[in-house]
C-alpha cells in the first residue's frame, strides 16, 4: 500500500509530541499534508507555521498538568482528539551504568515511559467516548536487543512496547487501537550526542552513527508515512504491535492483515509467533 498525500486523515484532529525534532516535524507535516488538523507539543517553542491547520502547544509531558492543559486545550479548539503520536524524547546520559548521573537517568525514564504514560492516560476519556482512536508510541533504540551505555534509554523504550502491548488490550473493546514503532537509523540529534560522547563513551553505536552522518541515515519520512497508515483507517483492528518504519513489510499488511491482527507477529513474545498464553490455554 502506497502512502501519499491522498487525504487519508481528513479532518483528523491529532496530538504529535515532540513536534519540533527532526522526526517529530516530518510527521506534523505529512499529517497536514494528509488532511489532518496538527497539534504540535514540544517543550521546544518553534516557529509557528503559516498553515490553518497548524497549532502549537507548549508542553512539558513529564509534568501532568502540562498534559491535561495540553488535553484541555485541544479539546477546547476542535472538541475531539482523533490521533496520538508519542514521539518525544531523550536519549541521554550515554555511558556506563557506574559513570552517568542517576538524575539523568531518571530523567529519561521520565520523559520517555512516564511522559508516554501520562499522554495516553489522559488522552483517553475522550477516546474512550468516541469510542475509536489511534495511539502511536515511538520504541527503538535498543527495545529488541541489548544497547550498552544507553541504558536508560533502552530500557525505557522497552518498557513503552510492553506498555502498548498491554494497553492495546485495555482498550481494544473502546475501537482504540495503540501500537508502537521503530523509526529508523535517522540522523537526528541524538545521533549527533552519540558523536559527541566519543568512542568510548559512545560504545558501539559510535561507529555507527559516523557512518550515519556519513551517509545520511534513513529517512524521517518513512516513520512519518507508517504513523499515516497506523493513524488511518486502513489499519483498523491492527494494535498491540511494533513495527519497524524500514525494516517490516508494513506497506504489504493487507495482503495478509487477518494473521498480523490474531498472532504475536510484531510483539515482544516468541519469535515463532505463538502466543504463549494460548498454548497454556490449550494444555489446560
Amino acid at each position: 500500500m502506497q502512502i501519499k498525500n491522498e487525504q487519508r486523515l481528513k479532518n483528523k484532529v491529532a496530538i504529535i509530541t515532540g513536534g519540533a525534532g527532526g522526526i517529530g516535524s516530518t510527521i506534523v507535516d505529512q499529517f497536514i499534508a494528509e488532511g489532518a488538523k496538527v497539534i504540535s507539543a514540544d517543550i521546544t517553542k518553534i516557529k509557528l507555521k503559516k498553515e490553518p491547520r497548524f497549532f502549537y502547544c507548549r508542553t512539558d509531558i513529564r509534568d501532568s498538568a502540562s498534559v491535561k492543559n495540553l488535553i484541555k486545550k485541544t479539546l477546547a479548539l476542535f472538541g475531539t482528539i482523533d490521533i496520538l503520536i508519542n514521539a518525544a524524547a531523550v536519549q541521554k546520559p550515554i555511558g556506563p551504568l557506574t559513570d552517568i548521573s542517576e538524575k539523568d537517568w531518571i530523567n529519561c525514564i521520565m520523559t520517555n515511559l512516564i511522559g508516554t504514560m501520562l499522554c495516553c492516560r489522559h488522552v483517553l476519556p475522550a477516546m474512550i467516548s468516541n469510542k475509536k482512536g489511534k495511539i502511536i508510541n515511538f520504541s527503538g533504540g535498543g527495545s529488541t536487543f541489548p544497547r550498552p551505555n544507553y541504558s536508560a534509554y533502552a530500557s525505557s523504550k522497552a518498557a513503552i512496547v510492553r506498555f502498548t502491548e498491554t494497553l492495546s488490550e485495555e482498550v481494544r473493546d473502546h475501537g482504540i487501537d495503540v501500537n508502537s514503532i521503530a523509526p529508523g537509523s535517522v540522523y537526528t540529534n541524538m545521533l549527533k550526542e552519540i558523536i559527541q560522547a566519543g568512542k568510548i563513551r559512545g560504545g558501539k553505536d559510535y561507529s555507527g552513527a559516523v557512518r550515519i552522518k556519513s551517509k545520511g541515515g534513513d529517512s524521517p519520512i518513512h516513520a512519518a508515512n507508517l504513523c499515516v497508515y497506523l493513524a488511518s483507517g486502513f489499519s483498523d483492528g491492527i494494535t498491540g504491535k511494533l513495527i519497524s518504519a524500514v525494516w517490516d513489510n508494513w506497506k504489504g499488511f493487507d495482503k495478509n492483515i487477518s494473521e498480523i491482527k490474531n498472532s504475536s507477529l510484531y510483539t515482544l513474545r516468541r519469535v515463532d509467533g505463538e502466543k504463549i498464553i494460548e498454548i497454556k490455554n490449550l494444555q489446560e
